[in-house]
């Protein structure tokens, strides 16, 4: 067994002081991708509260517009799963069109999963009565998919074809399509002063940085590779393929945060001109006889008041919490095995829909 195989059976048992507490009922909800069960974190003391168990092959996470179901895109079964939030009791199992990745949820509360078998398509259930009402296609299998800001589209990636495609939610059909020379990873989205979307930023097979999408102007216009590594680290040889896969907007529309497994560490860009404004070092594990090892960063989410971000930690079976201010790391989480997708649940204190860290009803960071 090699030295990072060593990791996945490695508590991180690192425990730093607690963030400081905020107004609000949130949880911080982490997919164990090679587990059987989701953790569930309280922000406010950065602990583990809850497990939703007996779900093998776990990927994406989100929930309904009013905060009482979970769902999850299950890779094992190709269903969607449908949890009560509170009991973590499983209420349905939908049967998709074929082996899902993630997904999102639509102001109504549609649940739109990316299927991740030739040829591609975009499957949507009806949250009412839990059944798949239709399967769009799209051109070339899906990683991930999201809702644009304004709840207006679902933006979708393909890894295989290199394609970003946008569909419209008022008509379920695909409305248009960028090209890029490089396989498409995970995605954040920037909404414009008017909440109209702005800019799609985008991590591409093997580019350790991230290119930027006109929304608009549906074209490439940008691409920013990540600063060198300022020390070695070793990682998974599968991973190479991917150096960035974890990015997100802070819901303040401030900064956007993106990740690193070869450098072991986030980076922090000003949206107002995409400058670097930080960066933040993550754990690693030293075993003896071997340099540091990647936590292998995988996926980004905010408590609402964009005050801690939170990174999961493929490699290390943790989850860290940063203060953004300071851009200091707060707190290690032990999860899962292997946790991957990460994603916040914002409940209201008093009558209303439930939210994610984006300020939006639920759709995945």
């Amino acid at each position: 067994m090699n030295a990072f195989r060593l990791v996945r059976h490695a508590w991180l048992l690192l425990a730093l002081a607690p963030v400081s507490a905020w107004a609000g009922t949130a949880r911080i909800y982490v997919t164990n991708s090679a587990g059987d069960s989701i953790h569930v974190i309280d922000p406010t003391t950065n602990k583990v509260v809850q497990q939703i168990r007996d779900i093998e092959g776990a990927h994406g996470i989100a929930f309904s517009p009013d905060g009482s179901r979970v769902y999850v895109s299950d890779e094992v079964s190709s269903t969607l799963d449908v949890f009560d939030r509170k009991s973590g009791r499983l209420v349905k199992k939908v049967a998709l069109s074929a082996h899902p990745n993630n997904i999102a949820v639509t102001k109504d509360g549609r649940i739109v999963v990316g299927i991740a078998r030739d040829p591609g398509a975009l499957d949507i259930i009806d949250p009412a009565n839990l059944t798949l009402t239709k399967s769009v296609p799209v051109n070339g299998r899906l990683h991930n998919v999201y809702v644009t800001p304004d709840g207006k589209y679902v933006v979708t990636g393909s890894i295989r074809t290199g394609i970003v495609t946008a569909i419209d939610l008022a008509t379920e059909q695909p409305v248009w399509e960028v090209k890029l020379d490089k396989g498409i990873r995970p995605m954040a989205i920037e909404a414009g002063p008017d909440g109209a979307t702005k800019r799609i930023f985008v991590q591409l097979s093997d580019l350790n940085g991230f290119a930027v999408i006109d929304f608009a102007a549906r074209k490439e216009v940008a691409r920013i590779q990540l600063p060198a590594a300022k020390g070695e680290f070793e990682i998974d040889g599968d991973r190479a393929t991917s150096p960035s896969h974890g990015i997100g907007v802070a819901p303040d529309g401030k900064t956007l945060w993106v990740t690193s497994i070869p450098n072991n560490a986030v980076y922090v860009y000003s949206l107002a001109d995409l400058t670097l404004s930080g960066e933040v070092a993550l754990p690693s594990l030293k075993l003896h006889d071997h340099g540091a090892i990647s936590a292998v960063a995988n996926w980004v989410t905010f408590t609402p008041d964009s005050k801690t971000a939170y990174i999961s930690n493929a490699g290390l079976r943790s989850v860290s919490a940063i203060d953004t201010k300071s851009m200091k790391l707060v707190a290690v989480i032990p999860v899962g095995e292997v946790p991957k997708r990460i994603n916040t649940l914002v409940i209201p204190d008093g009558p209303g829909s439930a939210s994610t860290a984006s300020g939006k009803r639920a759709s995945l960071h």
